[in-house]
């Protein structure tokens, strides 16, 4: 089985993706590759999102590729059938958690406060998205948030998160990786602006991991 969370470690960023044409897929993905991304979420907000992400996991070898925003065990199932190596939520769902726990995919739920993190502790999840991360109060409320749990759990925090303030999540032990969407917005996608994903990608990179640390 592939060591999901090893690889969101490595990456310290996983870009999140808005595709509506199937026809970029390869591409968005070539540009993430090739600017030292080698994971991506396919979120489920599109209507052929299924289509988008089973080109990614059949036509480019090397990424780790899962789905976003998914909210029922349909998408779950459907995700899953697309090759999805992981799957990404807002919130927390038990019965996709059930799902993803049957079948050893991983699922990373979004949560917000300490009794949704509780819940999510109950079903054995350890790794959480917290989101949205910016308007909940960033890094100070991650901090506040995790302290009582300790090593229990570990947080992808998602939502706000940019090239001006990765480094300041980074830098705290409990943050496995970043979700952000700002190295391939969906504006770029849409007009094929490859080149300028694989750019910032790139920068967002160089940024990154000099920037990751342990502290508390």
């Amino acid at each position: 089985m592939t060591d999901v969370i090893g690889v969101f470690r490595e990456c310290k960023i996983v870009p999140v993706l808005v595709i509506e044409d199937p026809a970029s897929a390869v591409p968005v993905a070539q540009a993430l590759a090739a600017g030292g991304l080698t994971c991506a979420e396919v979120t489920f907000r599109t209507a052929r999102a299924t289509e988008v992400l089973s080109r990614m996991t059949g036509e480019v070898p090397g990424l780790l590729a899962g789905a976003g925003t998914v909210l029922s065990v349909k998408q779950a199932q459907d995700a899953r059938v697309a090759g999805a190596k992981f799957i990404v939520a807002p919130g927390f769902n038990p019965e996709v958690a059930a799902f993803c726990a049957e079948r050893q995919l991983p699922y990373f739920p979004g949560i917000a406060t300490p009794t949704e993190l509780e819940r999510a502790l109950g079903h054995d999840l350890h790794v959480l998205k917290l989101f949205p991360a910016e308007p909940l109060g960033g890094v100070t409320y991650l901090k506040a948030i995790a302290a009582p749990y300790g090593s229990a759990v570990e947080f992808m925090p998602t939502g706000g998160i940019s090239a001006s303030n990765i480094g300041s999540y980074l830098a705290l032990k409990q943050v496995v990786a970043c979700g952000g969407s700002w190295m391939a917005p969906a504006e770029w996608v849409k007009a094929g602006r490859f080149d300028a994903i694989r750019e910032e990608t790139a920068k967002a990179v160089a940024a990154a991991r000099p920037l990751s640390g342990a502290t508390a």
